[in-house]
């Protein structure tokens, strides 16, 4: 699917932001990275070793199990959970995160055709705010209006696209959402806008 494969009428495009816009994935490894090599630095632990228990976690059980994974096998990391969980929220990642092309191009074409652009992430929002300010939005982040959900109630509950359609004067017919989880499609069929897998698009 395309832009223009989508109701011309369609005047506000709404993303959520993990594994719709970049892959989440990124994020997360580069952070398991840091954490590793920190850990070598202070306790000798093999850095690399580490890295690969994280990734290799996330990959087949999800980033909650990451950790705890880590200090099974690696006892001298229990310690360290706040500063694990610190860097989710705060690390200066080594390398930019990336759209994924197709959803770059895609956001680009709605701004040129002078449509809104919003993000309604759910999570923590320290952490999304972190995600935001490091990827590279090549020039589109200027238009980009963010609302966190946390702050309202998460997806599914329909609060924050409820608080967008009153506070940017917006109709339900107008909406589109671009989402990935069970939670991003129950919340647009709670308010009555359309929805899109983001996977018709990549």
């Amino acid at each position: 699917m395309e832009y223009k494969d989508i109701d011309k009428r369609k005047t506000a495009f709404i993303f959520e932001l993990d594994n719709v816009l970049y892959p989440e994935k990124d994020y997360y490894f580069q952070v398991y990275y840091l954490f590793a090599n920190m850990l070598e630095y202070v306790e000798l632990t093999d850095a690399k070793a580490a890295t690969k228990l994280l990734t290799d976690t996330y990959m087949a059980e999800g980033k909650d199990a990451a950790f705890n994974r880590l200090a099974e096998q690696f006892p001298e990391a229990g310690q360290y959970r706040d500063k694990f969980e610190n860097q989710l929220l705060t690390a200066k990642l080594p390398l930019k995160l990336l759209l994924y092309q197709n959803m770059l191009t895609l956001m680009q074409e709605i701004v040129v055709d002078r449509k809104k652009l919003f993000i309604v992430t759910n999570g923590n929002i320290q952490e999304q705010i972190n995600k935001i300010k490091q990827t590279e939005w090549h020039g589109l982040e200027k238009y980009l209006r963010c609302y966190f959900a946390e702050e309202t109630r998460p997806k599914p509950e329909p609060d924050v696209m409820e608080l967008i359609m009153k506070t940017d004067h917006l109709q339900r017919r107008e909406m589109v959402m671009i989402g990935h989880s069970q939670a991003d499609l129950l919340c647009a069929e709670a308010c009555g806008i359309d929805y899109f897998d983001v996977d018709e698009f990549l």
